[in-house]
C-alpha cells in the first residue's frame, strides 16, 4: 500500500460528494463531521463547499445548480465533474466520511511533522516556545477533531441507573464528589465532583490561596492526590502554609525556624506523611493553557490517584497569545471546564475579582466582579467566593487613624478588631449549576492560614508529647 492512500482516496470523495448529490439530504450528516479542507483534491473542497452554500440558501444540491455555482466562482471543471457524476453512490456514507476525516487528521499531523522539523532547524526560537507552538498546534488538531454522537434514551437511562446505584452503595453520605473537609459546604454542594470547574474567589488578601489549600488537605487526607499548579509562590512557601494549617503551629514561627524541639518533631512527622502522599506542585510562575493541560494529563496517566487540581490563580495563566485578555481569559476557563471533563476530576482555579467593588457600601462579592471576563461565569459549574468583613472593618479604622493624624487630631482608638486572632469569614456560593446558592459561615485563624468550622481555638492534631527529635546538623 502506498504512502499516498494512506493520506487520501480520491475514489471515496467522488463517492460522498455523488451520495450527496443522488440524496441531497445526506448533506447536513456529512457536513456535521466533514470540513471542505477535509477532502484532499483541491476541486472536491471547492465542491463539497458550494455544496454548503446552496444548502444554507434553500436551494437545490444538485447537477445543474452546482455546476452554475462553480462557474461563477471559475472553480468549475469538466473532467472532475464527470468524475464526480459518474461514481457510485453509497448505501453507508457515514463509514466513508469517516475514512476521509481520518485521512484528513493524518495530513494535518504529517504537515505538523514538517513544520516542527522546520522551527527547530531553521528558526532561532527557545526550546520552551517552540515546544509551546507545537502543543498548540496540536491542540488545535485534536480539539477540531474530537467529536461524539448523540446517546439515545436507553444509553442515557442506563448510564443514569449505574449512577444511581454507585450513590446507593455510598450508604446515605451527602457527598457525590470529593469532600471539601467543611461539613457544611459539603452538605450545600454534595462535595467537589468529576468534571467541574470550580471558581473560588476573592479580593487579595481574603484567604482565597489558603481556603484551596485546607481543601487540598481534606483531599489528600481521603487518601487522594492532589496537584497545585501555583503561579504566585514558590512551593516551598505553599508547604509552610499547609504544614502551619495541619499542625497548628504559627506559620511566623514555621517561617523563622524558630521552633521547640516539641515542634520539630511534629515537622518529623508530618514530613513523612506528605511524602507518603500523592502531591504535586508545578510552581513554574508561567504556563499557558496549552503546557497545563500537557502537564495535567500526563500525570493524570502516571497517578491515576491524582483526583483534584488547584490553580492558583487564572489572571496569572496565559492563553494563545492574543491582543484581547478578555478572549484570552475565556479561552483558558473553556479550556479548564473541557480538561476536567476529559479528565473526569474537579479542576479549582483561583481568581481575583475587580476593584470596583471596594466602592460599595456592602462589599460582599456578585457574579458581576469576577475580573476580566463573563465567560469564567459561563464555564464554571460553581463559584465560591471568600470573604472576610473584618478586614475592611479594619481597613476603614486605619484609614480614619491615618486621616485624623494629618489633620493634626487625635487618632480614634483601633477597637479589638486588630487584635483578633480567629475572624469570621463567609463562604458565598455564587453559582451552583447543579444546587443551591447560598453562604456558609466558616472562621479563620490567622496564625495558621486555616479555616475551620469552629471558633474555638485550634488543638494540634498531633499528641504533645516528649520530644524524642533531634535537630539535623545540616539544617
Amino acid at each position: 500500500m502506498s504512502v499516498e492512500s494512506h493520506l487520501f482516496n480520491l475514489n471515496i470523495e467522488r463517492a460522498v460528494l455523488a451520495s450527496i448529490i443522488f440524496d441531497p439530504t445526506t448533506f447536513e450528516e456529512v457536513a456535521a463531521v466533514l470540513e471542505p479542507r477535509d477532502f484532499y483534491h483541491p476541486f472536491h473542497q471547492a465542491t463539497f463547499e458550494t455544496m454548503g452554500e446552496l444548502y444554507r440558501s434553500g436551494e437545490p444540491i444538485d447537477e445543474e445548480f452546482l455546476k452554475e455555482k462553480l462557474e461563477l466562482k471559475g472553480h468549475f471543471n469538466e473532467a472532475l465533474f464527470v468524475d464526480i457524476l459518474a461514481a457510485n453512490p453509497l448505501t453507508h456514507t457515514l463509514a466513508y466520511v469517516k475514512e476521509i476525516k481520518e485521512k484528513a487528521i493524518k495530513r494535518e499531523l504529517l504537515h505538523l511533522a514538517g513544520q516542527i522539523k522546520k522551527i527547530t532547524l531553521e528558526e532561532d526560537l527557545p526550546v520552551v516556545e517552540i515546544i509551546d507552538e507545537v502543543q498548540a498546534k496540536l491542540y488545535k488538531i485534536t480539539n477540531e477533531t474530537s467529536s461524539s454522537d448523540f446517546k439515545d434514551g436507553r444509553k442515557a437511562m442506563e448510564e443514569t441507573l449505574k449512577h444511581l446505584v454507585r450513590m446507593k452503595e455510598r450508604g446515605n453520605s451527602i457527598l457525590t464528589g470529593l469532600s471539601t473537609g467543611f461539613y457544611e459546604l459539603d452538605v450545600k454542594t454534595a462535595g467537589f465532583n468529576p468534571g467541574d470547574l470550580i471558581i473560588i474567589a476573592a479580593r487579595p488578601s481574603m484567604g482565597k490561596t489558603a481556603f484551596s489549600l485546607n481543601i487540598a488537605q481534606a483531599v489528600l487526607d481521603q487518601g487522594k492526590g492532589v496537584a497545585i499548579f501555583s503561579l504566585e509562590m514558590p512551593a516551598e512557601q505553599l508547604m509552610m502554609r499547609m504544614l502551619s494549617a495541619k499542625s497548628s503551629i504559627s506559620l511566623q514561627r514555621l517561617r523563622t525556624g524558630n521552633l521547640t524541639d516539641q515542634e520539630w518533631d511534629i515537622v518529623s512527622r508530618l514530613s513523612d506523611y506528605y511524602a507518603g502522599r500523592s502531591l504535586f506542585i508545578d510552581d513554574e510562575g508561567s504556563i499557558n493553557i496549552h503546557q497545563l493541560r500537557a502537564k495535567l494529563r500526563k500525570l493524570k496517566s502516571q497517578h491515576p490517584d491524582v483526583e483534584l487540581a488547584i490553580i492558583d490563580y487564572l489572571q496569572l495563566m496565559s492563553g494563545s497569545g492574543g491582543k484581547d485578555r478578555h478572549l484570552e481569559i475565556s479561552e483558558i476557563s473553556r479550556n479548564l471546564k473541557l480538561l476536567a471533563r476529559e479528565l473526569q476530576m474537579p479542576i479549582v482555579a483561583l481568581s481575583q475579582l475587580n476593584r470596583s467593588l471596594e466602592s460599595r457600601p456592602d462589599k460582599r462579592p456578585m457574579l458581576s466582579d469576577l475580573r476580566e471576563s463573563g465567560a469564567i461565569e459561563q464555564d464554571a459549574d460553581l463559584i465560591l467566593f471568600v470573604y472576610r468583613d473584618d478586614v475592611y472593618k479594619l481597613k476603614e479604622l486605619k484609614q480614619k487613624q491615618k486621616e485624623a493624624a494629618e489633620k493634626g487630631m487625635k487618632p480614634p482608638e483601633m477597637p479589638q478588631i486588630e487584635e483578633k486572632r480567629v475572624e469570621e469569614a463567609e463562604i458565598i456560593i455564587g453559582k451552583q449549576r447543579n444546587g443551591p446558592t447560598g453562604m456558609v459561615r466558616l472562621y479563620f485563624h490567622k496564625d495558621y492560614v486555616k479555616f475551620s468550622e469552629e471558633a474555638t481555638e485550634i488543638h494540634r492534631e498531633y499528641e504533645a508529647k516528649e520530644s524524642t527529635f533531634e535537630l539535623p546538623t545540616n539544617i
